[in-house]
């Protein structure tokens, strides 16, 4: 047995945010220099690591990477963070695999450099990293992610997960304050912010493209119940299968946000806040984790492609930067679903994904 558990004990019980993963990193960055592994910590000024390990060869650069972040959760009515979406189990099964290729001795060629990221919830820390100059020299990355048990169970793995874009839209809507009696001296900024989520629901694109487009919050509140509100906040949450089609979809809703404000007279501030895109992934680098899964589990345990509407900010370094990429997923028996306050998985399942992720490796480096 290796140390994944162990590992993933300890991390599981020091959850922490984005960027604020302190505690995370350095428990990291000293157990993989303890390994032998020369390590950068604060990449990019954040908690982000690099950890490298060259063969002394001629070979491709390797780069695996593992999110540390936790989630933010409202429980019992307290904030608190969480490890509700499994990166835990990522770090601890890049931790281990990490100590283990280094002790086995059985990287041959090229160089390994293992990516710990911070804040992937945030949809900003693999682009930190990248402006870190992460990924400069790397030829092929490879990421992964638990799965859910009703889409990929225990003793299973898909060696594809194809991700949809997801871009988060904020508009701060100004009208103009007036008194209940007197609206018409007003510009009510509640009914902009209707119109914008009206107007928003009435995009379509081709019914060949998987999307949606649906607002998420709204804020407005003049104090009292007899007068006209001036400030309105509406938020839109954008799903789309391709990078094309977000685009489109993106550019639809910022114009359907504009003009329905405009319509009625107020003003209107609208923000782009997170953009993440679509999974780009390489067919040769699925074709390697494809053939990891089947000596670690089998050809009955490979699980056709995944597609799912979910975001991973993972696929900023292949769209940022020209690096081929692979995204696999590890079954894990993962119920009642991620994000979820109370997820749990199958911890057992963590030793499949330290020797698929080793696999995945050696296919690379070890020849």
């Amino acid at each position: 047995m290796s140390n994944v558990l162990e590992h993933y004990q300890y991390l599981h019980q020091i959850p922490e945010l984005g960027f604020e993963e302190h505690k995370t990193s350095a428990y990291i960055a000293q157990q993989l220099e303890q390994a032998g592994y020369t390590v950068t910590r604060n990449v990019n000024n954040t908690t982000g690591i690099v950890a490298q390990y060259d063969s002394g060869k001629p070979g491709p650069v390797l780069a695996l990477r593992a999110d540390m972040d936790a989630l933010g959760h409202i429980i019992d009515g307290k904030h608190c963070a969480r490890h509700t979406c499994g990166h835990d189990g990522h770090s601890s099964i890049l931790l281990t695999a990490a100590q283990e290729l280094i002790k086995e001795n059985n990287i041959k060629k090229g160089r390994l450099k293992l990516i710990f990221q911070p804040a992937e919830e945030l949809g900003s820390g693999a682009l930190a990293m990248i402006e870190g100059g992460v990924i400069d020299d790397v030829d092929m990355i490879i990421g992964l992610h638990l799965r859910p048990k009703d889409e990929c169970p225990k003793d299973f793995a898909s060696a594809a997960m194809y991700y949809s874009a997801s871009t988060t839209v904020e508009a701060s809507i100004h009208g103009i304050p007036a008194h209940g009696a007197r609206p018409h001296l007003g510009i009510n900024a509640l009914d902009a912010a209707t119109l914008a989520i009206q107007a928003v629901n009435t995009i379509h694109l081709a019914p060949s493209l998987t999307y949606s487009v649906k607002a998420t919050r709204c804020i407005c509140d003049a104090g009292v119940t007899n007068a006209i509100p001036s400030e309105a906040y509406v938020c839109w949450d954008l799903r789309t299968s391709t990078n094309p089609a977000m685009n489109e979809l993106k550019a639809k809703t910022l114009n359907a946000i504009k003009l329905s404000v405009e319509s009625i007279g107020g003003k209107v501030d609208i923000n782009v806040t997170k953009e993440i895109p679509a999974a780009e992934i390489d067919n040769d680098v699925t074709k390697i984790i494809a053939e990891a899964i089947v000596d670690v589990l089998g050809k009955e345990g490979l699980k056709d492609p995944i597609f799912t509407p979910g975001g991973e900010d993972f696929f900023n370094y292949p769209c940022q930067r020209n690096v081929k990429a692979g995204f696999w997923g590890l079954g894990a028996d993962l119920t009642p679903g991620l994000h979820h306050p109370e997820m749990k998985f199958d911890t057992s399942a963590l030793e499949n994904g330290v020797k698929i992720t080793k696999a995945c490796a050696l296919k690379v480096l070890g020849k």
